[in-house]
Parts: structure tokens; C-alpha cells; sequence
């Protein structure tokens, strides 16, 4: 599509660009088909516990019978690695890849609003969609863990459901990101997550750039968000003991405001935690 004259009012060019973006409306065909490729992607995403690489066959399987596509392909790619893996070697991945490193973590307002007072409003406003869509999730996981929002994105279908993907858009591109660098086959989810999500815009591609080199927001006073009793052990904002000078706990130490309720997420093939995890 050619640029719009200069002359067009910035707000009429805005909306021009975001209709020639949205996509048209699916078949009820194509709209099961993306709910497999979702909740592919959200089993796929999790922590490789006995019980999900016990079950690797049947999600080769089921991958290898969806309509050819790039996200398919990106699928397949992945299972080649994922399906011949000993089941330690994946778990290892698994929590060096995302537990160890802040810029793959999976805890998505991590990377929109670091450890701040505002991620705590954000956990609780996902939570609450979560609930309004009558979604009564039952496990122990943050409600911005990838395969949480994936799971939803797949049974709320792509408009609301898949509302949290898009907001969090440039998390997932640095994720990505962070992923190629360090050459992991998870990078292959993340490519076939942003390959169904709206094209970045050249606003995207800046801001994940200034993510990558700056980190995610910090909290812009000099007090613990929470009161000194978080700052105890792996608190909010506070070095992590297994960490090097520098370094914070991970997105997954996040302790939300106390009069927020506490955020459960699906049990699906989900394994221990990423401080207990074995």
C-alpha cells in the first residue's frame, strides 16, 4: 500500500493503516484451527514435566495434521528438537531458557512494566478478565504466564481472548528475540505466536529496541512497592542470592499488592515452579 499524503489528518491515516491491518473475519473453520495452534502453543510453552514428555508423540501428532502454515511449520520445526530430547535435558533448557534469564522470561508486564506498583494493577486487571470471560482458572501460576495467556487466547477466541497477546506484543518480540540470540528451539513458538498476531509497526520495533538496550521500567521512588516484609529473601526489587551483582530475582518473584486476590491459572501438564522446579 502506498503512504497517504501528508495532507490527510494524522488521525484518518492512523485508522486507514490499523483497517488495511486487521484481518478479515474467520471461518468457524479457521477459527477451531487457531485455537489448536494456541493451545498447542500454550502445552508447548510450559515446563517439560514427565507427564507433557510423556504425552510428545500425540502433540507430534496432532502438530504434523494441522493445515500447512507458517505457524504449523514453526510448530514442526520446534517438535523435531523437542520430541528426541531426554526428558532431564529438556527440563535443563527449559529453566536455564526462561527461569534464568529476565530478558526470555515468560511473566509478559514483566517487560511492560518491570517490577513496579503498576504491574501489580496489571496482574490484578488480567485476573479480572480472566473471571469476566467465565474463565475460573484453578492453578498456581501469574495470570500473564505465556502459557496462561495462550490457554485463554484459545478458549476466548481472537478477539477478547486474544486481546492480552496484542497488548503485550512487544514482549514477545523481545522474548523472541532473546530466544534467536541464544539459538533455543522455543524460539520456534515464538515465531509462530507473532506470525498470527497484527505485523509490527515501526513504533514496535523501536520500542523493542529501547527494551532491549534500557530493561523494562523501574519503580521511580526510593521504597520497597511493597513494604520491607516483600524485600525479604526474593523480593520485589531486590537482588536474587543465586544471582550475580546486578541481578533481580525473576519475573516469577513478583509479589502482588496484598489486597489483590491470588491469581490461578489452568493445571494443564503445567510442572513445579520456577523456584521448585527439579
Amino acid at each position: 500500500m502506498s503512504p497517504l499524503p501528508t495532507t490527510v489528518p494524522a488521525i484518518v491515516r492512523t485508522r486507514v493503516r490499523a483497517a488495511v491491518r486487521r484481518r478479515a473475519p474467520m471461518s468457524p473453520r479457521e477459527a477451531r484451527e487457531r485455537a489448536l495452534v494456541l493451545r498447542l502453543l500454550s502445552l508447548l510453552s510450559q515446563y517439560p514435566d514427565e507427564e507433557l514428555a510423556a504425552h510428545r508423540p500425540g502433540l507430534a501428532s496432532a502438530v504434523a495434521a494441522l493445515p500447512r502454515s507458517s505457524a504449523a511449520a514453526e510448530l514442526s520445526a520446534f517438535m523435531d528438537w523437542f520430541g528426541v530430547q531426554e526428558p532431564d535435558a529438556l527440563a535443563r533448557h527449559y529453566v536455564e531458557t526462561f527461569d534464568l534469564r529476565r530478558r526470555s522470561s515468560l511473566y509478559l508486564t514483566y517487560y511492560l512494566h518491570g517490577d513496579t506498583r503498576r504491574r501489580g494493577m496489571a496482574l490484578l486487571t488480567l485476573a479480572r478478565r480472566y473471571r469476566a470471560a467465565g474463565w475460573d482458572t484453578d492453578g498456581g501460576e501469574l495470570p500473564d504466564h505465556l502459557p496462561v495467556v495462550l490457554e485463554f487466547a484459545a478458549l476466548a477466541g481472537p478477539g477478547a481472548g486474544e486481546a492480552p497477546l496484542r497488548m503485550h506484543r512487544r514482549g514477545l518480540e523481545l522474548i523472541r528475540h532473546a530466544l534467536t540470540e541464544s539459538g533455543s528451539p522455543y524460539r520456534h513458538l515464538l515465531s509462530a505466536l507473532l506470525g498470527l498476531l497484527p505485523p509490527a509497526t515501526d513504533a514496535d520495533r523501536a520500542a523493542v529496541a529501547k527494551l532491549a538496550a534500557e530493561g523494562p521500567p523501574e519503580e521511580e521512588v526510593g521504597l520497597d512497592p511493597y513494604g520491607a516484609a516483600h524485600g525479604a529473601g526474593h523480593g520485589v526489587g531486590h537482588a536474587h542470592p543465586a544471582y550475580g551483582d546486578g541481578e533481580f530475582a525473576p519475573p516469577s518473584a513478583f509479589v502482588p499488592p496484598t489486597a489483590a486476590p491470588p491469581a490461578r491459572a489452568p493445571r494443564t501438564a503445567d510442572g513445579p515452579r520456577p523456584e521448585g522446579r527439579s
